[in-house]
């Protein structure tokens, strides 16, 4: 027996009773399509598992189903975490990610921008820090007509869509917390200088202070550049001195985790003789010990907030394009755990061996 023939998009229109323009505007995330339509379409095409051809899209629409990821950073956590959310966002909507590693300070970026715009075609382009700050990068995405969305950028630009979280407020609370641990001797890691992140995150290390009546030592202020191995040279220089700090915040849980392995290092318990935050709640965050108080920066969701800003939302599709937010800040949450304790207290004990 012949193996049975793919369903086409004439079958899938006949058995859900629409034209095959309308299948096509549902497969095409086209708006102006009632949602009860939609989702009919969408079952008959899951029931014949239609699967359209890309070229066939691409030509019908005039796009080319690519989304692109550009990015520039030392934290694998921080790209790791967008990656996966921008995948599965365009994976659910019928797209393809492209995830393409350019150096910030490359002399010919804007030509590797060129280039790459030329040879995908894509739909658009998402950027992280620094690259969504990057004027060469911008510039080039702008002569191409490429549309972006940025990432956390230093500013809102007024001709491209952006997703950020409340960085400044958000370190404020966790450098708070360390406050109301009864700590005053708090020195922050700083970020890569070139990040607005860091810039933000320090600020809002100073504002809690500020609150707080607490005077700004320079000598618990070290410049660090989101890396592991940054964390440990960093925690060298606070842990030597004569007054060492009680508690470390960490602008990342990279460099958090870089603090926590020197403490243990220099026979320091954790969180007895220092409490540690970081930033971000990656997945080591959880799986250390102690496990590390941190921010949890929604990465997941500004990526596909990020593809949705560039594809369009079918929850988005009966709306107007201008009542559509373009500048979309998330929330983030406060995560407590054992590398944070009150002034003082005992270090938290270590877990049982399974068995």
């Amino acid at each position: 027996m012949p193996p049975p023939k793919p369903a086409t998009i004439i079958d899938v229109a006949r058995e859900a009773g629409v034209s095959i323009k309308t299948v096509s505007r549902v497969l095409n995330q086209e708006p102006g399509v009632h949602s009860e339509t939609r989702e009919a379409v969408l079952k008959v095409v899951a029931d014949l598992k239609y699967r359209p051809k890309q070229s066939a899209r691409s030509l019908a629409g005039g796009r080319s189903f690519l989304i692109g990821l550009l990015y520039y950073d030392p934290s694998a956590a921080f790209v790791g975490g967008v990656q996966q959310g921008a995948t599965l966002r365009c994976r659910e909507a019928g797209y393809h990610l492209v995830v393409e590693s350019l150096h910030n300070d490359a002399p010919d970026l804007a030509m590797q921008v060129d280039r790459m715009v030329s040879a995908l075609r894509p739909d658009g382009m998402i950027l992280t820090p620094p690259l969504c700050d990057n004027p060469q990068v911008l510039s080039a995405l702008r002569e191409s007509h490429t549309p972006c969305v940025l990432i956390s950028p230093a500013a809102d630009e007024p001709d491209h869509p952006s997703v950020r979280m409340d960085d400044v407020h958000a370190a404020e609370e966790i450098t708070n917390l360390l406050i109301s641990l009864g700590h005053t001797r708090i020195a922050i890691i700083k970020g890569a200088k070139d990040q607005v992140a860091s810039k933000r995150r320090y600020q809002g290390y100073l504002a809690a202070l500020k609150a707080h009546k607490i005077a700004l030592d320079k000598d618990l202020v070290v410049q660090g550049d989101f890396t592991f191995d940054a964390g440990v040279e960093a925690a060298y220089q606070l842990l030597s001195r004569r007054q060492r700090p009680t508690a470390v915040f960490a602008s990342n849980d990279d460099m958090a985790l870089g603090v926590l392995a020197a403490a243990q290092r220099l026979g320091l318990s954790v969180p007895g003789d220092l409490s540690i935050a970081g930033f971000d709640d990656t997945p080591a965050a959880a799986r250390v010990w102690p496990p590390l108080t941190t921010v949890r920066q929604p990465m997941d969701d500004m990526a596909r907030a990020a593809v949705d800003l560039l594809i369009g939302a079918p929850r988005d599709a009966g709306a107007a394009a201008s009542a559509r937010p373009k500048h979309r800040v998330l929330p983030h949450e406060l995560v407590v755990r054992d590398s944070t304790a009150v002034l003082g207290a005992k270090a938290a004990p270590r877990a049982k061996k399974a068995g």
